[in-house]
């Protein structure tokens, strides 16, 4: 499904902030864990909650390997690990992580394809 970039949704972050953003300003943010430094990669997609219009999570999907085979695991950050969403940059807490084969990349369309 094509979503219009100003389409904007609601983000409950850690400590119980509001954030209103865009999908455009979610797309290819690079994600870095507050802890240890470590960039975990880029927003690829987003879960969020039909009835509310509220995100659940972003997804960064596991790079592919040779041939588009062998890829990493897909990330799940649940807003409840997102610290702070800056301008260029998204900090999480990577304890709150979860990782999963294929979290939604073929059973649900990209909202950013």
């Amino acid at each position: 499904m094509s979503m219009p970039p100003g389409i904007a949704f609601i983000i409950k972050l850690a400590g119980g902030i509001f954030m209103v953003c865009s999908l455009s300003e979610l797309k290819d943010k690079e994600v870095v864990d507050i802890r240890t430094g470590e960039r975990l990669g880029t927003v690829d997609d987003v879960r969020f909650d039909t009835v509310t219009s509220m995100v659940t999570g972003l997804v960064i999907y596991g790079r592919r390997g040779f041939f588009g085979t062998l890829g990493g695991d897909d990330t799940e950050i649940p807003c409840s690990a997102i610290k702070v969403i800056g301008t260029d940059i998204i900090l999480v807490d990577h304890h709150e992580l979860t990782f999963s084969t294929n979290i939604g990349r073929n059973s649900f369309k990209s909202l950013f394809e």
